[in-house]
């Protein structure tokens, strides 16, 4: 049976680096495996009133519904201001509540990020890391991926160029395709 691995990225740029650099790893799933992005930029920011008074948004209800489907997720942040884009937190707080309904619980993931500098969107990296800790998301600690410069290995149609950058990315959804297999219920 496929395993589905959803993709999720912080960036909502058109040109995006980092969803081309996440969409390219996805790519090299072992088979077995197969990937879809989720779309975040329209889910409204999170309120719990309207958790709490059961008027939560269709479009919330529908994306709780979508994750629960997936096994696993890689999730591509750039780092806004060290840390990760809002849209990417907003889309978590949803995904996390109302409290004890959680539709990330015990799923693992892969943190892939992005950066045109050179430290490699550290921060988003780290901040990402504990709020999916939180969520009991269990997240691959080896390989760490950081891809720093990353303009330097794109072409202008934002394929990656670097052959070992391509190879390194093939390794860490390789562990995480491992992880499903622990972590299946």
């Amino acid at each position: 049976m496929t395993k589905k691995i959803g993709l999720i990225v912080g960036s909502l740029r058109k040109k995006s680096f980092t969803d081309a650099v996440a969409r390219q790893a996805a790519e090299r799933l072992p088979e077995g495996y197969s990937f879809e992005k989720i779309e975040i930029g329209d889910l409204p920011l999170y309120n719990q009133d309207l958790d709490d008074n059961d008027n939560a948004p269709k479009i919330w209800t529908d994306f709780r519904e979508k994750i629960k489907g997936f096994d696993a997720f890689i999730f591509g942040t750039p780092e806004f201001n060290r840390s990760v884009p809002g849209v990417l937190k907003n889309a978590l707080d949803v995904g996390s509540r109302p409290y004890g309904k959680n539709v990330w619980n015990g799923k693992p993931a892969l943190i892939i990020s992005v950066s045109p500098g050179a430290i490699s969107a550290f921060g988003a990296n780290h901040h990402l890391r504990q709020s999916l800790v939180f969520l009991n998301v269990p997240v691959v600690a080896q390989p760490e991926v950081y891809i720093g410069n990353v303009t330097n290995i794109l072409d202008d149609d934002l394929n990656i160029t670097n052959q070992g950058t391509l190879d390194f990315l093939k390794s860490a959804v390789e562990t995480l395709a491992d992880w499903v297999k622990r972590f299946e219920n």
